[in-house]
């Protein structure tokens, strides 16, 4: 379940029905003010008060307090209610049998709770709250400027190489070697593709499970390999290094291999006690379970350290935030507790913890960036969410692109908001070489029967973080779950390529047979600067 509540100050309401807290920086979407939704069946008021002071208990234990107006009542009565009850000992309610992990043997044995934590009766009572106060549908998304076709932006290129089912689970443009090249990664093939800067593939790679990330060490390619990409609590990941010969191939180096990770979906190569040797960070997503942790480089062995012991690390980039010469690490985590948080290197591999933001576990957190928007000097942050794959499908308002601006102390306050359903990933770059900051974002989860072109978009940066947003022509043929920025073609503009993956739930209805479209599309930057 991803809900989650804090105290906030300096709220101000809008006119669509959205509260935006600033000051600590999280928001909050109300449709009925909190008033008993006349549809719903009669639950006395007596009882909706005590499930409302019952959730504030045991729904704050583990996350934010979540806000009924976040969800309908069905999504909350028939997706997240009964996957939260096992999290309280309640597998089954009523006629319902709740879905668990019970049986799963790669979970300990003490992950649920022996008996429930509360009882039937007051049970019902959370669920009358939630069903009773929430809205029967969500509202619409608002936007302050139309979304427009643009055919002067970018031009759409294809490769000729196909597969039978584009599962594109990692993009990069390569700009360290000339002419530039392009890797991509398949989930089905299990495959690593590596094409040049006119999209002709030049070398493929059989990786032993699917691979979601990979950094460069000079010649070396160290890749993250997930394991078993649906979500599961197994530990069948893995981190593994790959050596470029002289030739170009790949070939497996053995002198580094880190096993039994949980769903790990980005590995960063990083000294971080400072004594010369290269340590390994590494988000294990996890389902259940999962963790931030990071491998010391002994010499001879590595040492794991656990940063956080909790699922959800989806995003990390290493900074000297102090200036006190020492790595320090930015994280998002995108289960349960979803915020970002920054861990402070104390040295000898010590880290104080501190959350800088805290988003409802319903957001969906899908991606962010470290960039500075209005040129003071301190990196600011870019944040999406969108990711609704798990138990409410519904179309969401907040989702979509935020900005975060940071007062130079890292408290971040919010200062634009783009509505975009099921947004997973923006980038910041200056795309029409006009001095400023643009963004290209991508959507996993769009509504694809009415606005498929939405699933990219561009937004112009025209000042005082207001920005023009446009469609592209010919980004429909795919499913986008991945992105990369860079100038692939050596012409000084910034380009984009971005990863089909075609396979979707059968709750989501296609507009075109995304199965038959390319692994990738390059959008070809031709604005005039």
């Amino acid at each position: 379940m991803k809900e989650k509540c804090f105290l906030m100050k300096s709220m101000r309401v809008l006119s669509t029905g959205i509260v935006i807290l600033t000051g600590t920086t999280v928001f909050l979407f109300s449709c009925n003010n909190g008033e008993k939704n006349s549809s719903h069946k009669h639950v006395p008021d007596s009882d909706i008060e005590k499930g409302k002071t019952l959730a504030a208990t045991y729904c704050r234990s583990c996350h934010m307090l979540p806000d009924p107006s976040l969800l309908d009542a069905k999504d909350w009565e028939e997706g997240v209610l009964p996957e939260m009850g096992p999290r309280l000992g309640i597998f089954e309610h009523g006629l319902k049998k709740y879905p668990s992990s019970k049986h799963d043997l790669e979970l300990e044995k003490n992950f649920y709770p022996s008996k429930p934590l509360l009882s039937t009766e007051d049970w019902q009572h959370i669920i009358d709250y939630y069903s009773s106060v929430s809205p029967d549908s969500l509202p619409s998304q608002q936007r302050t400027h139309p979304v427009t076709l643009n055919d002067k932006l970018f031009n759409v290129e294809t490769p000729v190489f196909r597969t039978a089912v584009p599962t594109t689970s990692f993009v990069k443009i390569d700009t360290a070697v000339s002419p530039h090249r392009l890797w991509t990664t398949d989930m089905i093939s299990r495959n690593i593709f590596r094409f040049d800067d006119h999209l002709k593939l030049s070398d493929t790679f059989k990786s032993i499970s699917p691979v979601v990330d990979i950094e460069w060490q000079k010649q070396d390619l160290i890749t993250c390999n997930i394991g078993v990409m649906n979500p599961n609590n197994g530990k069948y990941g893995t981190v593994r290094k790959l050596r470029l010969g002289s030739r170009g191939k790949i070939k497996e180096d053995t002198s580094l291999k880190f096993e039994n990770l949980a769903r790990p979906v980005q590995v960063t190569p990083v000294d971080l006690n400072n004594d010369g040797n290269i340590d390994y960070l590494i988000n294990e997503f996890g389902n259940l379970t999962g963790s931030l942790s990071w491998m010391e480089n002994k010499g001879s062995k590595f040492e794991r350290h656990v940063l956080r012991a909790f699922p959800g690390a989806i995003k990390s980039y290493i900074r000297d935030v102090n200036k006190d010469g020492l790595p320090d690490i930015w994280v998002l985590f995108s289960q349960g507790e979803e915020g970002v948080f920054l861990f402070t290197n104390k040295g000898n591999g010590e880290f104080t913890e501190k959350q800088v933001l805290r988003f409802e576990p319903i957001f969906g957190s899908s991606s962010f960036e470290l960039v500075d928007f209005n040129k003071d000097g301190v990196e600011d942050i870019l944040y999406t969410c969108g990711d609704n794959a798990d138990f409410s499908p519904a179309f969401k308002p907040y989702h979509g692109v935020y900005i975060f601006i940071n007062d130079g102390h890292n408290s971040f306050q919010q200062k634009y908001f783009f509505p975009m359903y099921g947004c997973f990933k923006a980038l910041a770059r200056d795309f029409d070489g006009d001095g400023d900051l643009d963004i290209a974002a991508i959507s996993f989860f769009a509504d694809y029967i009415r606005h498929p072109e939405e699933s990219v978009i561009y937004l112009e940066n025209k000042g005082n973080f207001d920005f023009l947003s446009y469609t592209i022509p010919n980004t429909s043929a795919g499913r986008w779950l991945t992105m990369d920025a860079g100038d692939i073609d050596g012409d000084g503009k910034m380009d984009l390529v971005i990863g089909n993956f075609s396979i979707a739930p059968a709750s989501i209805k296609p507009s075109v047979d995304w199965k038959k479209g390319p692994l990738f599309i390059v959008l070809k930057n031709i604005m005039k600067k």
